[in-house]
């Protein structure tokens, strides 16, 4: 099959991208600037040079296709969420749009939330990002083999950029390793080598309307998560206000107990890679922070 890839050179996307390319299938690589296009064309991918705002490039690479995977979402500022949440619904759009009547799949990804796979988001879900999945998943009554990956805060893994590092640098910075309330809230997780085999297997074989989870870790208490870091980097742990985080706070204060039961059993998907806090005790997160 060729794919339609955006994302293809991020964290998580670059392991799609891989992991798509050893199932034998051909990607084209959506790429924003020329180091993302160098680095997905030395992966093995084709490039369509564009971003999430041409709308245009999104809807010919994925009529070009035979199907798409969409991870990119904009990370230029991470205060402005609700223009973020726009464009991704605009480029869900132009990729659906152009994929209806076709049957092809498409995958969309979405941050994940309470319930379980047959749970319906809302709009609100996600920091906003639910109104996402939701424009996505109607487009199965256009023809359009449409799913959606929920991805948990943290997937983790070499090259990880996301909000374990943000903790392991705020806590450099402000001499403590911070948890929330009691830290008894929990975050899911996942290794990225397992979200991409999610990803491929929702491409190849998700029926339209589907939501997978993809969490190898069902709920890692923040007080852990805390812990680990406060003793690789010997600082003490401690409670803190939320405001200690900034705009981190409101996420990493959510408490979002998960499962992926339904999905490995409907799909025989497994995760294998090791878990966050494992992660965490191997040191690479702090060699790079």
């Amino acid at each position: 099959m060729r794919v339609f890839l955006t994302g293809a050179s991020g964290f998580v996307g670059s392991a799609v991208l891989s992991e798509l390319l050893r199932a034998g299938h051909r990607v084209l690589a959506l790429a924003r600037s020329e180091a993302a296009a160098a680095r997905v064309a030395d992966l093995g991918a084709e490039v369509l040079r564009g971003d999430l705002t041409d709308l245009d490039a999104l809807a010919r690479g994925a009529h070009a296709c035979d199907g798409a995977v969409h991870c990119a979402f904009s990370h230029d500022d991470f205060t402005d969420r609700a223009n973020n949440c726009r464009k991704d619904r605009e480029a869900i759009d132009a990729l659906g749009g152009a994929l209806a009547g076709t049957d092809h799949p498409l995958v969309i990804t979405m941050g994940l939330g309470a319930g379980t796979e047959d749970d319906a988001t809302t709009p609100e879900a996600g920091a906003g990002r639910g109104a996402s999945e939701l424009l996505a998943l109607a487009y199965a009554a256009r023809g359009v083999r449409v799913s959606a990956v929920r991805l948990p805060p943290s997937v983790h893994g070499d090259g990880d950029h996301g909000f374990v590092p943000m903790l392991i640098a705020n806590a450099r910075q402000t001499g403590r390793a911070g948890y929330i309330g009691d830290g008894a809230n929990r975050w899911p997780a996942v290794h990225r080598s397992d979200a991409a085999r999610l990803f491929r297997i929702a491409l190849e074989r998700a029926p339209a309307g589907a939501r997978l989870h993809a969490v190898g870790d069902e709920g890692v208490a923040t007080r852990a998560i805390a812990q680990a870091i406060g003793a690789r980097l010997g600082l003490p742990v401690e409670s803190v206000p939320r405001e200690h985080f900034g705009w981190l706070g409101m996420f990493y204060g959510a408490d979002l107990p998960a499962s992926s039961a339904l999905t490995q059993q409907r799909f025989d998907w497994r995760p294998v890679g090791p878990g966050l806090l494992e992660d965490l005790a191997r040191g690479r997160y702090f060699d790079t922070v």
